[in-house]
């Protein structure tokens, strides 16, 4: 799957030979094709390269610059699963007349079918449920895959942890097994020439009584509960709480005043697109590094929002911090993801 057309330049001084980490888009993507090219020749597999590139700049790229240009934090890998790896890239292998019983791939995921029905129905969607490997667990990355694709996926690393996948590498003689591990979306020494499409637009910095702190250099560059690079001293510690993109405002706070007792989501997805008829009881993630915390589940019916679809309520047990707008709220019954939409607002 290629997706780099090399249409983002280098921030900063080109001529700098500081290696770049590893991402899932930039231009080490070059190595990674012919590394994948070697062991397919080594072993005798037949080995084909789809161009995505056009598909992942219009749904991926301009997704992520256009959620952070209205104050929100948007999830790139959760777009791309949906969209692109599991949507751009099958459609291109069925463009090439190739056949295929089922679709394998490295992530830490399992799949489910359940015995009984979903939600008092008679159908049994095909499930995402959560590795054995709880540290590496990659399901929250998932869950916009409708069931109808999963019925034809396969995850093989399901029941093993990535210290016994890089032993089986070693023993193999892979040269994967020596390989830096990409865990972000894009290089930060290409993450501002994303964005020069448009003119950055600063404002000001403000706490929640609306004093001014200080200037920001433009929304896009703030993410909720960001504490480095604010460039704002006040004596303590300060995190980003909210930011207000019709005011072009980015709003301070103390830690403890980034907590919310719920959140309101919406533009839910459900396994095999049945929509609970009630509320329930479930655990849930807001973001990928957080540990799913117990909830409650239940409609939102309250007509306060332009909401897309149908709007759910989710009561945290505890308090969370950082609830971030644009993030994704993944619900788990049992390990087993039951449903997920994005995060419209916290409720303090």
């Amino acid at each position: 799957m290629s997706l780099w057309d090399g249409s983002v330049a280098r921030s900063g001084n080109a001529q700098t030979k500081t290696k770049i980490k590893d991402a899932c888009y930039g231009p080490g993507e070059s190595e990674d094709i012919e590394e994948c090219k070697r062991f397919c020749e080594k072993y005798g597999i037949e080995y084909h390269v789809v161009d995505v590139s056009a598909r992942y700049k219009e749904i991926v790229l301009e997704y992520f610059k256009s959620e952070y240009r209205s104050g929100r934090t948007p999830n790139p890998c959760i777009m791309c699963n949906r969209n692109i790896k599991f949507g751009a890239m099958l459609e291109a292998v069925s463009g090439l007349g190739i056949k295929y019983d089922y679709f394998c791939t490295g992530h830490y995921a399992r799949i489910v079918r359940p015995n009984k029905g979903v939600w008092e129905t008679d159908i049994r969607p095909f499930m995402i449920g959560m590795a054995s490997d709880v540290f590496k667990d990659q399901t929250y990355f998932l869950y916009r895959i409708p069931s109808e694709v999963l019925s034809k996926v396969r995850f093989p690393l399901a029941y093993l942890k990535k210290s016994e996948v890089l032993e089986l590498a070693r023993k193999a003689n892979l040269e994967a097994a020596d390989k830096d591990e990409s865990q972000d979306f894009i290089a930060k020494e290409y993450r501002d020439s994303l964005f020069s499409d448009k003119q950055s637009v600063p404002g000001d910095i403000i706490d929640l009584d609306g004093h001014i702190l200080g200037q920001h250099k433009g929304i896009e560059h703030y993410t909720i509960g960001q504490r480095k690079g604010l460039e704002i001293s006040v004596g303590y510690p300060v995190y980003v709480h909210s930011i207000d993109a019709k005011n072009n405002l980015v709003i301070l706070a103390k830690k403890e005043e980034l907590d919310s007792s719920s959140l309101i989501a919406d533009d839910f997805v459900w396994p095999g697109n049945i929509e609970p008829p009630k509320a329930f009881e479930a655990m849930v993630k807001i973001r990928l590094a957080s540990k799913p915390v117990p909830c409650k589940v239940s409609r939102y019916l309250k007509n306060d929002g332009d909401y897309k679809g149908n709007a759910w309520l989710i009561e945290f047990e505890k308090p969370q911090r950082g609830v971030a707008p644009g993030q994704s709220a993944v619900l788990y019954v049992d390990g087993v993801i039951v449903g997920g939409g994005v995060i419209a607002k916290g409720v303090k």
